[in-house]
């Protein structure tokens, strides 16, 4: 089975790919390679963070990799919080607090409709590849479910009545945005075999 590294420090992202990808890729954490790095995501684009940390880990370990950023892009907030997602009430905030902000800032407003997107950029030798996922859906007005994380608790699917943090992670794994990108790498490396 072909082995890659994930450029990731979030345990729920490399919980939520490893199932994504079972028996499919063996996906290394940065802790399997000793990278203890708290990489900084100082891009403006999804697409330009996934590329620094993937970039961080091939230039200082050598290792082919590849690495995600997630979005979270509401429609009535002119696309915010997008790539500040993870931290849009501050730099040390909890998803609580990123939550709490994103229904003060949609008080109010009707048009609830978002978008989750992941970008993920692979680099394999001297090439860079990437790959996108989106799920369309609207934000609800309060928490529901227990599952997933971050923004799951508020954010129903387009053709569904639950949350992410309702629907649990086998439902979600299979139509959520960072599948949608994942099983895109996986087919792409499984053809390169």
């Amino acid at each position: 089975m072909k082995k890659i590294v994930f450029a990731t420090n979030n345990k729920h992202k490399l919980d939520e790919i490893r199932k994504i990808s079972e028996g499919k890729l063996e996906i290394l954490s940065l802790n399997d390679i000793n990278c203890r790095t708290d990489i900084p995501e100082t891009g403006t684009t999804l697409e330009e963070n996934a590329l620094i940390k993937a970039r961080f880990v091939k230039d200082n370990f050598g290792y082919d990799c590849f690495a995600d950023d997630t979005g979270l892009e509401v429609k009535a907030l002119d696309g915010a919080p997008g790539v500040y997602s993870a931290r849009y009430a501050g730099e040390d905030c909890r998803a609580e607090d990123n939550i709490r902000k994103l229904l003060t800032n949609l008080e109010g407003i009707s048009d609830r409709r978002a978008a989750f997107r992941t970008v993920i950029a692979l680099l394999i030798g001297d090439e860079q590849y990437f790959f996108e996922g989106a799920i369309h859906g609207k934000i609800i007005d309060e928490k529901r479910g227990e599952s997933g994380f971050g923004y799951d608790p508020v954010f129903v699917p387009d053709g569904y009545e639950q949350t992410f943090a309702e629907l649990g992670e086998d439902i979600k794994n299979k139509i959520s945005h960072r599948a949608i990108a994942t099983n895109k790498l996986i087919r792409f490396l499984l053809k390169m075999e």
